[in-house]
């Protein structure tokens, strides 16, 4: 599905009725042939790019149903946000005109436990997985001090940190919202559900993700 034409609130209706499907157990797994991939060496066209956590239960492709070429994704464990992130991020809205960035986000998040873990005073981890951990570990000392202490409240936090933080880091994409170009939403996916919950939203309006107050069940 190319990308232009689409508004914010567009692209979000697909991904949204992909993962209906997903959640229902009739995929269509569109666009996943011989022909599509022979189409594709011409170049990329696609709608929406997520950024997700690196787990290996939270395959973008397959839970919001769509296929070759339709997803730019971008994945880090905790999607933790560094300077190839923001820069592969405003290259998919900026050069590969995507009209939705997606922050996905999800239950059982070993990020999240590693950093619950080590503000509860565990050993620190070792290596660079301490970088991850420290990089989560404001999202979870703010869920705190809000008195907030369930793990889907300690994951919204984060989901909801990183999508301002891509927002406060990238002046590409904070223009491109505030332009009404570009959307950006948080979604919280449920691993055994398969549903995939709005948490934030940023540049679509509210008649397109539900009341903004109450994040709505997709």
């Amino acid at each position: 599905m190319p990308s232009s034409g689409l508004s914010p609130a567009q692209t979000f209706d697909t991904l949204l009725g992909g993962n209906q499907r997903f959640v229902r157990g009739v995929p269509l797994h569109p666009n996943q042939d011989a022909v599509r991939r022979s189409e594709l060496t011409a170049g990329q066209e696609p709608f929406a790019v997520v950024l997700g956590c690196s787990d290996s239960r939270l395959a973008a492709e397959i839970i919001f149903d769509q296929g070759l070429g339709e997803l730019f994704v971008v994945r880090t464990a905790g999607h933790v946000v560094g300077p190839e992130v923001l820069g592969s991020v405003e290259y998919s809205t900026n050069v590969l005109d995507c009209r939705l960035v997606v922050v996905l986000g999800h239950d059982s998040c070993g990020a999240v436990a590693a950093a619950r873990a080590a503000v509860a005073g565990q050993p620190p981890a070792p290596g660079y997985v301490r970088d991850i951990v420290e990089r989560v570990t404001p999202s979870v000392l703010a869920a705190q001090a809000a008195g907030l202490h369930k793990d889907s409240d300690m994951i919204d936090t984060h989901i909801r940190h990183t999508v301002d933080l891509l927002l406060d880091r990238s002046r590409v994409l904070a223009e491109q919202v505030a332009q009404n170009h570009a959307g950006v939403v948080g979604l919280a996916y449920h691993l055994a559900e398969g549903k995939a919950r709005l948490v934030t939203s940023h540049g679509l309006p509210a008649a397109a993700t539900g009341d903004p107050l109450t994040p709505a069940a997709i």
